[in-house]
């Protein structure tokens, strides 16, 4: 993280600032006390594409990314549409006797005893068989 805040020239205040996460949580990742969370991984990388997450998170690969693992528009474009190309489509009648064998195969192996649905408020809904 040090290696960012040195190529960007951002205090640890100035950086806590541009992800929008705590100053205290920032020094306490710089004197490693803590560990990064998902969150604060997720908001570097969002505000700081640049920063290739092999390197930040497994120490493999560069910083400054060499370019070739940024998202530019054009690789977006091609991904996006792989990914529509590979992707299945539920509706289709083909996928639908492929649903029905599968979920015939798995409903004898095991049966839901009970749905727990948590909500933000605290609150709970219990559904039972």
């Amino acid at each position: 993280m040090e290696k960012i805040l040195d190529y960007y020239s951002l205090s640890a205040a100035a950086f806590a600032e541009e992800i929008d996460f705590n100053r205290s949580t920032i020094s306490h990742l710089l004197s490693g006390r803590n560990k990064p969370s998902l969150e604060f991984v997720m908001k570097l990388y969002q505000k700081f594409p640049e920063v290739d997450m092999d390197w930040l998170l497994f120490g493999k690969g560069s910083f400054p990314s060499t370019g070739e693992n940024l998202k530019s528009p054009d690789n977006q474009k091609q991904i996006e549409t792989s990914n529509k190309e590979n992707s299945l489509n539920l509706f289709s009648a083909e996928n639908d006797t492929e649903v029905k064998r599968n979920i015939q195969v798995n409903q004898n192996v095991k049966n839901i005893e009970r749905i727990v649905i948590f909500y933000t408020d605290g609150s709970f809904n219990v559904y039972q068989n």
